[in-house]
Parts: C-alpha cells; sequence; structure tokens
C-alpha cells in the first residue's frame, strides 16, 4: 500500500490542496509534479529495493511536491530539517545510511556525493546526490520488509535518540485515529505554523487525506499570519504554545470568527499563554500530546475552557496507563509514566534496530503525567532528559558533548530551565579548565553555533567547581 496513491484516489483533481499568498494549488496540480519527481526517482533506485533519500527543502508547496514524489516511488522519506549544521546532517545520512539526498533551493547538500539529476518542482530548483557506501547499522531486510515511508529523529540529530521507522500503513492508521478527534475533513482550512521537516509525516498527511485546505503563510509576523487567517476563512490551526503566545498579542480588532479548532502541540502549554489566547480570541486552546512514536494519542476537547492546561483524554481508539516505579497504576493524582496502545505506533526503532519495542502492544513514553478526579491528563514533567525549545526537541547529551570538547571547559551539564514563552530554554553549567579565567558566555555561544543548530545553543552559562555525579560517575539530571 502506498498512502500517497491512495491519498490520489480520494479525491478531484480539481480540488484545492494547498494555498499560498494568491496561489491556488490543486490536488492534480500536485500529484501532476510529484508524479514527474516519483519518475526522475525510479531512474536512481534499484528495481524492488525501497530506497532512504533525504529532504532538504525550505517550507512550502515545494516541499510537499518533492515530499509527494519521494513517496510516490516507493522512496523512504527522511527529513533533513534546514536548520541542521553540515555535522547534524552528515551524521543523520550516516546513521540511516541514506542512498540519496535530494537537496532543493539554497540549501545545497555540503558533502561530497555526486549529482545524479537537477531539475526544479514548483519553481524551486533542486539536485539529486547519490551518497557514498557507508557501514550500515541495521539489517536491511527486516528494514525493506516494513514498507517504511518515513525515518524521523525527534532532535533533528541522532543524539540519544534512535530513529522512528513508519510505514505507510502505520501512517495511515495513525492519522485515521487522530481524526476521530479532530475531525478533520473538506469543509476545513488549516493554517500551517509548523516547520515542514518535523510535522509534515502526519500533518499535513492528514489534511491531504481527508480533503482540508492547507493554507501557507511564508511571513513570521502575526499581523502577517491574521491577515492570512482572515482572507483564507481558516478553520483550523495546529501550533506550538509559542505561535499562540505571539498571536495572543495583537491588538487587532480581528475576532477569527470562522476558527473552530486551535491544536497547541510540540511542547506543554503554559495557562498564561491558554488564557491570553482565549481572552484575545474568545476561543480555547486545545492541548494535545503528540509523540514521535505514537502520533496523536490525547486531545483535550471537553474541558480546554475549564482546564487549559490538561491534556485531556485519550481519543477513541487509545487507551492510556499511568504506570509508577513498580509497574503499577498510579493513584489518582500522583504521576505515573505515560504507556499508550492503540494504532499507527511506530514500526520500529533504526539504531539501535528493534522492531519488538512494545510490550504487549503498550508503548512507554517516558512522560510523567498525572490524572485528576474527572479523568483529565496533566503533563508533569519527562522522565527523560529531553529539553523542548518552543517544540523542538533537544537532548542535553549532544550539547554537553560540544560542550566539553572545548579547551576551556573540564566539564558541563546541560538542563532545560521553564520559559512562558518557550517552553523551556537550553542553559549550561561548566567547570573551567581555569576557574580563575573561565571562557566568557558570548565566546561558548559563537563556538556552539558552529556546530549545533541555533536552538540547541544554551541561553546561559553558570560557572561551578563540581557537577552532581550518580556513584557509576554519570551526570544527575535532577540538582
Amino acid at each position: 500500500m502506498n498512502l500517497i496513491e491512495e491519498i490520489a484516489r480520494r479525491h478531484d483533481p480539481a480540488t484545492v490542496a494547498v494555498t499560498s499568498g494568491e496561489r491556488r494549488v490543486t490536488y492534480g496540480e500536485l500529484f501532476d509534479q510529484a508524479r514527474q519527481i516519483a519518475t526522475i526517482m525510479r531512474a536512481h533506485g534499484s528495481p524492488g529495493r525501497i530506497p532512504r533519500v533525504g529532504l532538504q527543502c525550505p517550507n512550502g508547496v515545494s516541499y510537499i511536491v518533492l515530499s509527494m514524489g519521494l513517496l510516490l516511488a516507493d522512496a523512504c522519506l527522511v527529513p533533513l530539517a534546514e536548520e541542521l549544521t553540515e555535522s547534524e546532517r552528515t551524521e543523520i545520512a550516516s546513521i540511516t545510511a541514506l542512498d540519496l539526498i535530494l537537496a532543493a533551493d539554497d540549501l545545497p547538500w555540503h558533502g561530497e556525493e555526486t549529482v545524479v539529476a537537477a531539475s526544479e518542482s514548483d519553481g524551486t530548483g533542486w539536485k539529486l546526490h547519490r551518497c557514498a557506501s557507508g557501514t550500515l547499522l541495521f539489517p536491511e531486510d527486516g528494514f525493506q520488509a516494513l514498507n517504511p515511508a518515513f525515518i524521523r529523529f525527534s532532535s533533528g540529530t541522532t543524539g540519544t535518540s534512535k530513529g522512528v521507522v513508519l510505514s505507510h500503513e502505520t501512517l495511515l492508521a495513525r492519522i485515521t485515529a487522530a481524526n476521530e478527534g479532530l475531525r478533520i475533513g473538506q469543509q476545513d482550512r488549516v493554517l500551517w505554523m509548523l516547520p515542514m521537516a518535523h510535522h509534515f509525516a502526519v500533518s499535513i498527511v492528514l489534511y491531504l487525506y481527508f480533503g482540508a485546505t492547507t493554507v501557507l503563510e511564508h511571513s513570521p509576523l502575526r499581523e502577517d499570519i491574521l491577515a492570512t487567517a482572515a482572507r483564507e476563512e481558516a478553520t483550523v490551526i495546529y501550533g506550538s504554545p509559542f505561535h499562540f503566545a505571539m498571536l495572543s498579542g495583537d491588538k487587532s480588532g480581528f475576532m477569527w470568527p470562522s476558527l473552530r479548532l486551535a491544536v497547541a502541540t510540540a511542547a506543554a502549554l503554559p495557562e498564561p499563554t491558554a488564557i491570553a489566547f482565549e481572552k484575545r480570541f474568545a476561543k480555547p486552546l486545545h492541548q494535545g500530546l503528540g509523540i514521535i512514536e505514537v502520533g496523536l494519542s490525547v486531545l483535550n476537547l471537553e474541558a480546554a475552557g475549564s482546564k487549559p492546561t490538561s491534556l485531556g483524554r485519550p481519543l477513541p481508539s487509545y487507551e492510556v496507563a499511568l504506570l509508577d516505579e513498580e509497574g503499577l497504576q498510579a493513584p489518582d493524582g500522583e504521576p505515573g509514566e505515560f504507556h499508550v496502545r492503540g494504532p499507527g505506533l511506530l514500526d520500529a526503532y533504526l539504531v539501535p534496530w528493534n522492531p519488538t519495542h512494545l510490550n504487549d502492544g503498550w508503548f512507554a513514553s517516558g512522560d510523567l503525567v498525572r490524572r485528576d478526579e474527572d479523568g483529565d491528563l496533566f503533563l508533569m514533567g519527562r522522565k527523560k532528559s529531553v529539553i523542548n525549545v518552543a517544540g523542538m526537541k533537544v537532548f542535553p547529551e549532544e550539547v554537553e558533548r560540544v560542550l566539553n570538547e572545548h579547551p576551556g571547559i573540564i566539564r558541563s551539564r546541560v538542563l532545560g530551565r521553564e520559559h512562558p514563552q518557550m517552553g523551556q530554554i537550553p542553559i549550561a553549567e561548566i567547570i573551567p579548565s581555569d576557574p580563575a579565567l573561565p571562557p566568557k558566555a558570548i565566546e561558548l555561544q559563537r563556538y556552539c553555533r558552529t556546530l549545533l543548530s541555533a536552538y540547541k545553543v544554551p541561553m546561559q552559562f553558570k560557572v561551578v567547581e563540581s557537577l552532581p555525579l550518580t556513584a557509576s560517575g554519570k551526570l544527575k539530571r535532577v540538582s
């Protein structure tokens, strides 16, 4: 089964699929261009084998076209977010053993791979690079057997993330289950607010499958975003708390009468943001819990106004269990690790390879969640160390590795500090090589920016004499 072919069969080619400014792009136009990409891709693949193809492309219609083309060609899509550094892109290419890389627009691939094709799609030029053979870190036969469509890394690099493999069948099950809550259909116009490299696999695929129009606005200014919402009569917005905090500051009289659903995901929703948005637009924010391995399994549909920080309740197709450290159900009001069972869970972790990651169908997320007396769920924290920066995941271990290579640092610890707009920001504690002359914060930030994406760079550096360690010498994440 090919999910993109299924989308083609569901819709009239004349139906508008995407708007961008004054443009109206129909399903027929999307698929005409996507099939041209697929033809080129098949010419550079091996018959009977699913190639792994990295896509490096900015947000826009071209990203949708190129992604659809790769998937139509039965390639497995590996998003390469445009904010990645060269070393991060190279690491993902190595871990996933990419066969090809499609680099579009002004985001050229900087490796030594041979260019085997060049063209343009929707006005965006691109080049197709063939990757050099490397060491395979997972079983090729097992990977091929999954009918893989996507490989996603939750932080945009390997870090402690193992890479999540999703098949066409899993994606269809996932978007179908999510839409039992979202109820997105042909009547909807969804205002797009998120980076496609991080969210295309489920969000835009869901909109295309169920016939909604995806509304693109490339400006980061709230005045432009709201002007587009008014012009297109957007009915749904799906974004991070950062976006909703920005929109809540609008001083115009626009009340967004067409809006029926505003979903906040990617990071914990601060109560002041939820209150400000509802006060400004007279509509509540609906918080959901989106997990790369799971999809959208929990959504606050019923208590968004009275309990704005709640995750809500499981969607109809999912079961949720909150387990304590003994593996027993946590009492109401007490935090337990979030476990979920239902359709659309990941097919495998790529590296180390693990297609049997579930326990009787249950996935353990590492998130600490409590349930109140009404059955509504609340995110309390993270059992894992990941830092959530405006919906972007940062692994402290990755940042620490970079800092520890600096000649002026003996050892470091990176933590997340709560932030009213960003959710969290990374901060660093460092033990300097020379306590009398520690490296300056601006020097360390410049150093980090050469090796890390901007959102991973610590916002603050604190000089310390020592760091808390476990008995085995590992860093303690909580002081």
